[in-house]
């Protein structure tokens, strides 16, 4: 493609929300987070996935401020973007996008400025996987949901067929705008653009998201997005320290596995995935220190597919979800409580695996017992406890 020609993919950025729930003052997209508002740090992104033709939908009195963001982050791609004033609803806003859209373009994703910290491989892989169905990332939804009428708790909610939808959400051009067209016609009003897209027939199928595509609509999402980006503002975020703890009890089926290792013949520890207590405590262990939540949330028994996992499995992605949120894994260091296995002629092996599963990241391993004291000292199970050191990427 040349540096002037059409591109085949566009990508709406609805950045019109008036910002009533963020209590800021001013509209959303425009709102500071280090220095740069939440419209610059989504389109960022924007151009730091491929290249497409950009239609951002401003709010209505702020063009002007858009387009200096715009300015600011475009570059040489600035003859791409397009900027419209948005309508009353989101719908609105998205459908004045839509007939800004040049004559070759193919495939539309519409995103929202306020998930402004969206990596630009999402951008990417959501363009890549349209077909002629619609597709969103997704996350699982991880917290236990119910059933309410006012305050009484009616009954639960099966969270495994549920999904947290992110944006952009990406769809063939035509079969969009058709969407749009009947919307229009109906009157009726979507939360989202793959409501909209399945309400007219279309189909939607999802794609894994991102834990940094979080939307940003609360004070506390604000403070949030600023925490995250703290490396770039004039008071630098210092390296961060998490612990993570975690017990189990001997009693697993087949040979124990420990700190990455198979022990073959040592009694096996019972648990959701291999019982790794080790594992388990470095992962809580990193999470706790990104503000990520626990091992429970990411891993636990709402997620059948980390049955039987092991330890490379959850630290490849702890790891992953750090450098996602913006971190990167200084150093850990894990002491294991128990009488069995003598741990000392394999410290090295277990360090070595540990490390490799972290990306590299330096991994300590010290085991103890405590003197026939409480139920590992009767022999009962075993205990770990991990302290890990992250910091900022950049």
């Amino acid at each position: 493609m040349t540096a002037h020609s059409t591109p085949d993919t566009a990508i709406i950025v609805v950045a019109a929300g008036s910002g009533t729930r963020l209590a800021a003052g001013a509209p959303k997209a425009l709102v500071d987070i280090d220095g740069r508002s939440v419209l610059r740090h989504a389109l960022d992104g924007v151009f730091a996935a491929g290249p497409m033709q950009v239609v951002v939908v401003a709010p209505a009195g702020g063009e002007q401020q858009v387009d200096a963001e715009i300015r600011a982050s475009a570059g040489e791609r600035r003859h791409l973007v397009t900027v419209v004033t948005g309508g009353a609803t989101r719908q609105q806003s998205v459908a004045a996008g839509l007939a800004a859209l040049q004559d070759g373009v193919r495939i539309v994703l519409v995103h929202d400025a306020a998930r402004a910290l969206t990596p630009p491989a999402q951008i990417d892989a959501v363009a890549a996987a349209v077909t002629d169905a619609g597709v969103i990332p997704a996350l699982p939804v991880v917290d236990t949901l119910k059933r309410v009428d006012g305050d009484e708790i009616t009954g639960p909610v099966d969270r495994s067929v549920l999904a947290a939808a992110q944006t952009p959400q990406g769809f063939p051009r035509a079969a969009l705008q058709d969407a749009y067209a009947a919307a229009g016609a109906s009157g009726a009003e979507h939360t989202d653009d793959a409501a909209l897209f399945a309400a007219a027939g279309g189909a939607v199928r999802r794609i894994d998201g991102s834990e940094r595509a979080f939307k940003i609509t609360t004070p506390a999402d604000l403070e949030r997005a600023r925490m995250l980006l703290g490396a770039r503002s004039a008071a630098p975020m210092l390296p961060r320290i998490g612990v993570g703890t975690d017990v189990h009890a001997f009693g697993g089926e087949g040979d124990l596995w420990l700190a990455g290792l198979e022990w073959p013949g040592e009694q096996p520890l019972s648990g959701h995935s291999d019982g790794d207590a080790v594992a388990h405590a470095i992962v809580d262990a990193l999470l706790g220190a990104a503000g990520l939540g626990d091992i429970g949330q990411h891993f636990g028994t709402a997620h059948p597919e980390y049955a039987g996992a092991h330890a490379q499995v959850f630290l490849a992605r702890t790891a992953e979800m750090l450098a996602e949120a913006g971190f990167a894994i200084g150093n850990v260091s894990v002491q294991i409580k128990g009488n069995r296995p003598r741990f000392s002629g394999r410290r090295a092996e277990a360090e070595q695996v540990l490390s490799a599963a972290l990306g590299g990241a330096s991994v300590s391993v010290a085991a103890t017992t405590t003197d026939g004291l409480g139920f590992t000292g009767r022999g009962e199970g075993i205990a770990v406890t991990a302290v890990a050191l992250i910091h900022p990427l950049g």
